[in-house]
C-alpha cells in the first residue's frame, strides 16, 4: 500500500513542498546529524580497515573497539591554536572552509533515502527525502561544484605558495572529472526519462542501472574518486611536492571543516551512485523477496548499507593502491574517460530511439549493448602508450643546446662534434677551478 502510493506521488512529485515548516526542519536537522554521526564512523571505519590491511590494530582505546577516536580527535583540533598566517587574506581566509563544507551538506536535500513513512508519535505521512524537483541531479552537480570554490580561495588567501599550488591543482582535477561524472550521468537520465532523483529510483524498482549501463557506473566510479580527491587521485595533497595541499595554513576547526567536508563529499558521491545506479532505497537481491522490504524505514537501511560499499571501496584503494602521477592523472580523464563517455551516449541514444520507435529485436540491442561495453572497458586499458626518449649511450652525440639550455654532459657521456665549443671551455674551466 505504502509502497504503491511512493510510486504514484513520485510521478507528479506532489508529495514534495507540502510539508508543514517543522517537518522540514526535521528532516534538515536529521540529515545533518547523520551525516555528523557518518562522519565519525567513516574515520573510524578507515583506520581500523587500513590497520587490518596493514597487520595493524588501530583506534582501540578511546570508547569500545576506539568508536569515540574520531570525536576525541574532533575534541583535539576544536582545542588546537587557531593559527591565521600574517599574510593571509583574513576574511576569505575564513570563509573558505565554510564554503567548502556548506555545498557538501546541500547535496542531500534531493536524494531519496526511503519511501512515504508515516512520523512516529503523529498521523504525518511524509517522504524521507527533504525536496526533490526535475532537475534534482543538476542540482547536485551545480552545489558539487561550489565547493570547488572553497578550495580555491582557501588555497589563495593561505599566502603560502604551496597553499596556491595545492588550490590550483585541486580545483583543475575536480573540475576535469566533473565533466566525465556529469557525461556518465546522461545514459541514466535517457533511461529514466527523467532528472529526478526520486523518479530515477522508482524507474529501478525492476533492475538496477548499474547492470545495463556497465560503462556509465564504471566512468562515475572512477570520476567520483577523483572528484574526493581521494588515494589514488590525492594528487592535491601529494607531500613530495606540495606539502600538505590546499589547507597547509590551516588549523584548528578550520582545518576541521575542510576534513568534514572531504568525508561528506565521500558520502555524497556514494549516495548519488547508489540512487543513480543501484537502486536507491530498494532492498537488493534476495531480501526484495519479502513483501515489506521496501515499506516503512526498512529502505532507509538498505540504502545506507549501499553507501557504506562504496566508503568500504574508498578505503580499500587507499589501503592498496600508490599515488599516480599527476600528468597522467589528467591525461586519463580528457584522453580516456571523456571521450569513451561521449561514445558510449551516443550509442546508448542510438539504442534508446532504435527502443522506443519498435524497430529492432530487443535481443540483439542487448548484445550490442554487451558489445559497446566491452569495447569501452578496453580502451581504459588499451590505447597508445606514452614513448620514452631511449637513453643515450656514452658513445652518442651530446648536444648541450638540443633542449635549448647550455648543459653540461652527464658522467659517461661526450660532447662530440655537435656541441657548441663554449660548453666545453666552461665546463673544462669549472673542472680545473673545482680542482
Amino acid at each position: 500500500m505504502i509502497a504503491a502510493t511512493a510510486v504514484r506521488t513520485a510521478d507528479d512529485l506532489s508529495s514534495f513542498g507540502t510539508d508543514p515548516v517543522w517537518v522540514v526542519i526535521l528532516k534538515a536537522v536529521l540529515i545533518f546529524v547523520v551525516l555528523v554521526l557518518l562522519t565519525l564512523f567513516n574515520i573510524w571505519w578507515e583506520r581500523r580497515v587500513v590497520a587490518r590491511m596493514q597487520h595493524r590494530i588501530g583506534p582501540n582505546v578511546n570508547g569500545p573497539f576506539g568508536l569515540l577516536q574520531s570525536l576525541a580527535d574532533g575534541v583535539k583540533l576544536a582545542l588546537k591554536e587557531d593559527i591565521t598566517p600574517k599574510a593571509a587574506d583574513k576574511v576569505v581566509f575564513v570563509l573558505a572552509p565554510v564554503i567548502a563544507v556548506i555545498p557538501a551538506f546541500m547535496a542531500w536535500s534531493v536524494i531519496p533515502l526511503g519511501p512515504e513513512v508515516k512520523i512516529p508519535f503523529t498521523d504525518t505521512v511524509t517522504p524521507l527525502q527533504l525536496t526533490d524537483m526535475p532537475v534534482a541531479v543538476l542540482f547536485i552537480l551545480a552545489v558539487s561544484s561550489v565547493g570547488i570554490y572553497g578550495i580555491v580561495l582557501g588555497g589563495w588567501s593561505s599566502g603560502s605558495t604551496y597553499s596556491l599550488l595545492g588550490g590550483l591543482r585541486s580545483s583543475a582535477q575536480m573540475i576535469s572529472y566533473e565533466v566525465a561524472m556529469g557525461l556518465s550521468l546522461v545514459a541514466v537520465f535517457l533511461y529514466a526519462g527523467s532528472m529526478s532523483t526520486s523518479q530515477i529510483v522508482e524507474a529501478q524498482d525492476k533492475v538496477w542501472y548499474a547492470f545495463i549501463l556497465v560503462p556509465s557506473f564504471v566512468i562515475y566510479v572512477i570520476a567520483m574518486v577523483g572528484e574526493t580527491n581521494r588515494a589514488p587521485f590525492d594528487l592535491p595533497e601529494a607531500e613530495g611536492e606540495l606539502v600538505g595541499g590546499f589547507h597547509t595554513e590551516y588549523s584548528s576547526l578550520k582545518f576541521a571543516l575542510f576534513f568534514l567536508a572531504e568525508y561528506v563529499n565521500m558520502a555524497t558521491v556514494s549516495a548519488l551512485a547508489t540512487t543513480l545506479f543501484l537502486g536507491g532505497w530498494h532492498a537488493p537481491w534476495p531480501i526484495s523477496i519479502w513483501d515489506g522490504a521496501n515499506e516503512g524505514y526498512w529502505p532507509f537501511l538498505w540504502f545506507m548499507g549501499k553507501v557504506l560499499c562504496f566508503i568500504f571501496v574508498f578505503i580499500w584503494l587507499r589501503g592498496s593502491l600508490p599515488r599516480l602521477r599527476y600528468d597522467q592523472f589528467m591525461a586519463f580523464g580528457w584522453k580516456r574517460l571523456i571521450p569513451v563517455a561521449l561514445a558510449w551516449i551516443i550509442a546508448v541514444a542510438t539504442v534508446r530511439a532504435i527502443t522506443l520507435d519498435g524497430g529492432v529485436d530487443r535481443r540483439y540491442l542487448l548484445f550490442g549493448i554487451g558489445v559497446i561495453a566491452v569495447l569501452m572497458l578496453a580502451m581504459f586499458f588499451f590505447g597508445s602508450e606514452e614513448t620514452e626518449d631511449e637513453t643515450p649511450t656514452a658513445d652518442a652525440e651530446f648536444d648541450a643546446f638540443a633542449g635549448g639550455y647550455p648543459v653540461p654532459p652527464m658522467p659517461g657521456q661526450s660532447l662530440g662534434n655537435g656541441a657548441h665549443p663554449t660548453v666545453r671551455t666552461t665546463t673544462t674551466t669549472a673542472h680545473r677551478q673545482e680542482t
